[in-house]
């Protein structure tokens, strides 16, 4: 297999999060989002615990000493993602290509009992480390959520990049790890705007929507993102659901709360799209966006911001066969998110 064809079947092994209290963070993952633990690591500089639910891995790393690479991580960001770990099968023709097509070589590949690690630079500080294993192992199935909270996989990431990076960070994707543009947009919200491009792996496995902020147009949320979380990071992580009014109601009494969608939304919904799959009244009471395409019908929320610096969140996505992100939506979610950013959100019963 030649390191070109080798980049096109990248999929996602686990997303590895730093943490600065270890308990607390896995407590929350599990009481609120029904995941269980599947695996545990310590060594002298960290400690981790790996969260599973259906085909999502997280990996939460807290570091004991300040050698470990999360202390600084930590100090400058904050808790976040670090580490969007990819699947191949063929580590070092895929390390070899994307360091000769200028990714960093953080880690050699290195070969254990029953698999092949390396790890290349990603954006900002978060890394890709390139996984290659005999493929054993228990089924996503194994780890379904016993709480009722039907997630399935991880669908997108979202990325603030620092102004003027974007062209750099698409080309970048495409000649390292082999990804395809596949939608880009001009998006508006009041007087501010950001610009944002959609890389995806060949496979189709990995997407990033990748978003700078528009410097002609006024500061607004993704420089606030840069400017508390001191650089490019993930704004947030989307989550698949095969029901994601079930899910945000089952979210919901867990404790999630999730971003308010104007009534006035509603209003308009039916003129604009005959659903399908779910009511207006159940979008309605759950907050959820739909949209849709020529392949179908998508329905998106997201959940509001738990961290101190407000720089992560999460999202909930049901494709009743959408393959885009609905421009709409794009617009309608950023704009839920600049009514919290101002204090103009309150949310609604459903999500208290």
């Amino acid at each position: 297999m030649s390191a070109h064809e080798n980049t096109q079947n990248f999929e996602i092994d686990h997303v590895e999060m730093y943490v600065a209290d270890l308990e607390a963070a896995a407590s929350g993952w599990m009481d609120r989002y029904d995941f269980s633990v599947a695996a545990t690591d310590r060594s002298e500089d960290h400690r981790s615990v790996t969260l599973r639910h259906a085909g999502i891995a997280l990996v939460l790393t807290e570091p004991l000493t300040d050698r470990h690479p999360g202390a600084t991580y930590l100090q400058t960001h904050g808790e976040g993602v670090a580490d969007i770990a990819l699947r191949t099968p063929d580590v070092a023709a895929a390390f070899e290509t994307a360091v000769k097509a200028g990714a960093q070589a953080i880690r050699e590949p290195e070969k254990r009992a029953d698999s092949v690690t390396a790890t290349v630079s990603g954006f900002g500080d978060v890394v890709h480390t390139l996984i290659q294993s005999d493929g054993t192992g228990e089924t996503p199935e194994a780890f379904r959520g016993k709480g009722g909270v039907d997630l399935n996989e991880i669908d997108h990431f979202a990325v603030c990049l620092n102004a003027g990076d974007l062209a750099s960070t698409v080309a970048f994707y495409e000649r390292a790890l082999g990804f395809k543009q596949i939608f880009e947009e001009h998006i508006v919200v009041g007087a501010q705007a950001m610009n944002s491009t959609v890389v995806q792996s060949a496979s189709g496995a990995v997407t990033l929507t990748l978003i700078e902020p528009d410097k002609t147009a006024d500061p607004g949320q993704i420089d606030d993102f840069i400017k508390e979380h001191h650089g490019s990071g993930v704004q947030h992580i989307a989550f698949t659901s095969p029901d994601a009014v079930r899910a945000v109601k089952e979210l919901s009494a867990r404790g999630v709360e999730f971003l308010k969608t104007p009534d006035t939304y509603y209003d308009l919904l039916g003129e604009r799209i005959e659903l399908e799959t779910h009511s207006l009244d159940d979008l309605r009471e759950t907050k959820l966006l739909a949209d849709e395409d020529h392949g179908g019908q998508l329905f998106q929320i997201f959940t509001a911001s738990t961290h101190p610096r407000k720089t992560i969140f999460f999202e909930i996505i049901e494709r009743q066969g959408a393959g885009t992100f609905g421009s709409s939506n794009i617009k309608a979610l950023y704009e839920a998110v600049e009514l919290e950013r101002t204090g103009q959100s309150k949310l609604g019963p459903a999500q208290r």
